[in-house]
């Protein structure tokens, strides 16, 4: 199984920590290396990394992660990196023939949730999104996730600013090559974010959602959230 990483952008809202978001050790580890380490840990064993901003140090970071881990780490260059994350994962297109997990650079997941999402079966033109369903107490900011819709398996809408949800976008996704035509979809109307791919495939029944359950995970993309992660990753709950 591949798994595809998001790491094009700027993070300037964990600029203070550093200058390269997937860079920046949390607990004294690279994030990037960490979100790997997970993926590995569930049973993944080919990555391709999407890096656009200060691209060559992380390319050049990766390739010494990957010499002294014994993993294969592929490059995928997005020189677009200013437009939204759709457009990252659709220049992986041409090296992911089949099923794949994607996730983001700055999600650090329990592993389980990977094992978990990754056993569901996959249907042929599909996608399935691990989503969290605790809206009423969640550990990461509630005005700054995105929100899903879900209703029997399915993924109604998807979006920031959608008022009616009742779930969460974790950042992590079972992908069938579907996902690239939907994103080629998306951005022809005008929507550059996974998001809108995934709402082109809500519309004919085919984003399925998976509940995480009590499994934790942090979108670590300001100084709070950072700081939410690390003190997880001290006590060993992440």
């Amino acid at each position: 199984m591949n798994c595809l990483i998001v790491a094009a952008g700027a993070g300037t809202r964990l600029r203070e920590k550093g200058e390269s978001k997937p860079l920046i050790r949390i607990h004294g580890v690279p994030l990037i290396e960490r979100v790997i380490e997970r993926a590995h840990r569930a049973g993944i064993d080919a990555f391709q990394v999407v890096s656009g901003y200060r691209g060559e140090a992380l390319r050049a970071a990766l390739d010494a992660f990957a010499a002294r881990a014994g993993l294969r780490i592929e490059h995928v260059v997005n020189e677009e990196w200013e437009r939204a994350n759709g457009v990252s994962v659709l220049k992986a297109k041409p090296r992911l023939a089949g099923p794949f997990l994607l996730t983001m650079c700055d999600h650090l997941v329990d592993p389980g949730i990977l094992t978990d999402l990754l056993a569901q079966p996959l249907e042929p033109g599909t996608v399935t999104l691990a989503v969290d369903s605790r809206i009423e107490d969640p550990l990461n900011d509630i005005d700054d996730v995105t929100r899903v819709q879900c209703a029997n398996g399915r993924i109604e809408r998807i979006g920031k600013v959608i008022r009616e949800f009742n779930a969460i976008d974790t950042g992590v996704f079972a992908c069938t090559p579907a996902m690239f035509a939907a994103l080629e979809t998306s951005q022809a109307e005008g929507d550059d974010s996974i998001s809108g791919a995934i709402n082109v495939l809500a519309r004919t029944g085919r984003a399925r959602c998976f509940d995480i359950g009590e499994r934790l995970w942090v979108d670590v993309d300001d100084p709070i959230a950072f700081g939410k992660a690390e003190a997880l990753l001290k006590t060993g709950r992440l």
